[in-house]
């Protein structure tokens, strides 16, 4: 249902030391409208929505979400109804951003909740709630991240992948994608997750999908939490992508990327490394020229 839609993902070699080989994982490329890691998410999500006989889809997200506009296309492509959950009762009175009205004109119906109502969204009683509101609907969780996109995720790496590199490197920030790629990992793979919040509660999460061990998680890069920069950031953005014509975001890439160059400027890790970044997508919601929400 899926596979037949993506496109061919390709590699970017990046030269900046000789010491380690890095490879960027081009996951931005997989789809136009269902980009990076978001295609990998929602493929078992809406197999399962479509095996329970479900004909919508509701999920959650704020106004400039990834996950909401990836949603909303993916939905629309395969003959399902959505329904999107948005942060912030006051956008209902404003005139829609580019995310949302690519969302609504896409069939999605959006909910504007208060954030005190928002923060709900993992309850199970309030999911309750939401279920006997809208009946004949599949709930995803906000960012994707579920069992089912876990198994999703582990179809990122390829046998190619699992041979060539020794370290896995991407942008965290539910925990699924990296959960999946621990999941699939071999055993002699690391993989390392530079997060895009604040704060060490994202160990806990990851612990809920995966046993392994083979991981570890930095917020060094993450400027200070969520959707927040640093001037050094966006001058690293800039930098990148003048020289290597690969588009990033402040949200999650740019933010491994510009801890990953670091960490090899700095000699971090032991000489002959061989290290493949993924590209998670995102491009869509980059914050650098909006108000984010």
């Amino acid at each position: 249902m899926f596979d037949h839609i993506a496109q061919p993902i390709s590699y970017q070699h990046i030269e900046l030391s000789s010491s380690v080989h890095l490879d960027i994982k081009r996951l931005d490329l997989v789809h136009p409208q269902i980009s990076g890691n978001k295609f990998f998410k929602l493929k078992y999500n809406l197999l399962a929505a479509k095996q329970q006989d479900l004909s919508r889809i509701l999920t959650f997200g704020g106004a400039y979400s990834n996950h909401i506009a990836a949603t909303a296309y993916a939905a629309h492509l395969f003959g399902l109804n959505s329904i999107g959950i948005i942060r912030g009762e006051e956008l209902a009175s404003k005139p829609l951003n580019p995310t949302l009205a690519k969302a609504q004109s896409l069939g999605m119906q959006l909910h504007f909740v208060s954030r005190n109502e928002y923060r709900l969204r993992d309850d199970a009683n309030y999911l309750q709630k939401l279920g006997h509101q809208f009946p004949e609907t599949f709930i995803i969780p906000e960012g994707g991240t579920n069992q089912l996109a876990v198994q999703g995720c582990q179809e990122i790496l390829s046998e190619y992948d699992l041979e060539q590199y020794n370290l896995i490197c991407c942008a965290v920030g539910t925990g699924g994608t990296i959960s999946g790629l621990i999941e699939r990992s071999s055993a002699h793979q690391k993989i390392l997750g530079f997060s895009a919040l604040k704060g060490d509660f994202l160990q806990q999460e990851i612990r809920q999908w995966t046993k392994k061990q083979n991981w570890s998680l930095t917020d060094a890069y993450c400027c200070g939490g969520y959707a927040k920069t640093s001037p050094e950031l966006l001058a690293f953005i800039e930098s990148f992508e003048a020289q290597y014509a690969v588009p990033i975001e402040p949200i999650y890439t740019g933010k491994m990327m510009f801890g990953l160059f670091d960490l090899i400027k700095n000699n971090y890790f032991s000489e002959g490394t061989r290290i493949l970044a993924i590209h998670s997508g995102g491009l869509q919601a980059d914050i650098r020229n909006k108000s984010h929400q």
